[in-house]
């Protein structure tokens, strides 16, 4: 067989639904692969037939790429193990095959999780070098002030995290209300800005991940993305 037929392992692995290729090179590295009965060894690559075994379990051929658009309701966390939660991904979302969530929401908010098979789009819509706009709707429990949105658009320091946020583009939407549009993904993020700032988010809710929007979905429900979309979608993280 040709090398050109050779395919990274981390790769496949990736596209097996398993991981995302950084995962899956962790997992290489503490000898929990193994492929044709032996360790396997990081930055090898495989070929048609080789028998490859991942924590004991065989993989067998790589599952057609499912990317699904999903409307996270609240009180949903996203985890799909949690002793400590009332309710976990895991009880609330089921498909016929393994999927999981590219970039996770807090128990606390609401609206679009990405669910996909695929553990390269994953990596590659987590990682926050690569700008992916994040769009949300926020209410919070005060009267925005005339200089919220520029105090807001031109970044704010997180003195929880001792780092300032990039900046952002914000609009107005009422009194209380404003849609903002980031690039990255700092751990609640929005609620540290807002709380920074002196407003506590009463409601927040996301609408968009790249190009892919909650559309008319309802809390519980989900669509799988298709043609165009789904094209745009990876042409996005190329």
């Amino acid at each position: 067989m040709t090398a050109e037929k050779e395919t990274r392992l981390n790769k496949y692995l990736a596209e097996c639904g398993v991981c995302s290729r950084r995962e899956a090179d962790t997992l290489i590295e503490q000898g929990r692969v193994t492929v044709n009965g032996r360790t396997a060894q990081t930055g090898m690559k495989i070929r048609e037939g080789d028998l490859v075994v991942c924590n004991g379990k065989k993989l067998g051929k790589r599952n057609d790429k499912v990317v699904l658009a999903y409307y996270k309701p609240l009180g949903i966390t996203c985890t799909e193990r949690d002793r400590f939660a009332d309710k976990t991904l895991k009880d609330a979302f089921d498909y016929p095959i393994r999927v999981t969530y590219a970039g996770r929401l807090d128990k606390e908010t609401e609206g679009l999780l990405l669910m996909t098979n695929d553990g390269d789009l994953i990596n590659r819509l987590m990682r926050g070098s690569n700008h992916h706009e994040k769009e949300y709707v926020v209410k919070v429990t005060k009267e925005l002030e005339p200089d919220f949105r520029e105090k807001m658009e031109n970044g704010v320091f997180l003195s929880e995290l001792n780092r300032r946020t990039k900046p952002c583009k914000v609009e107005i939407l009422g009194k209380y209300t404003f849609r903002i549009i980031l690039t990255q993904g700092l751990n609640r993020q929005i609620r540290r800005m807002c709380q920074e700032l002196g407003y506590k988010v009463n409601a927040l809710q996301r609408v968009r991940v790249a190009n892919i929007t909650l559309g008319k979905l309802r809390p519980g429900t989900f669509r799988r993305v298709t043609g165009e979309e789904l094209e745009e979608l990876y042409h996005s993280v190329d």
